[in-house]
């Protein structure tokens, strides 16, 4: 009697042990989903925060042009 209940101590170890892995499993799975999830989503920052720069080079640049222009257009009413 003393084994029988030994074996299925055991046996529920057994079972208890390999749930555990597989749930260690699933959880090394759905880790490196998510660092890769994480990899692509700081690439895709990296990408806006780089449209986001250089849309506000072009602008400072526009800017820059115009205020140039109308210098000119005013410096030319002076002269008239």
């Amino acid at each position: 009697m003393d084994n029988e209940f030994i074996l299925k101590q055991f046996e529920e170890i057994e079972k208890k042990v390999e749930n555990l892995i597989n749930v260690c499993k699933s959880f090394k799975t759905t880790n490196l989903e998510l660092r890769n999830k994480v990899e692509r989503l700081e690439e895709e920052l990296q990408g806006k925060v780089e449209t986001e720069n250089n849309y506000a080079q072009e602008r400072a640049l526009i800017r820059s042009k115009i205020d140039g222009l109308l210098g000119r257009l005013e410096d030319m009413t002076e002269v008239d």
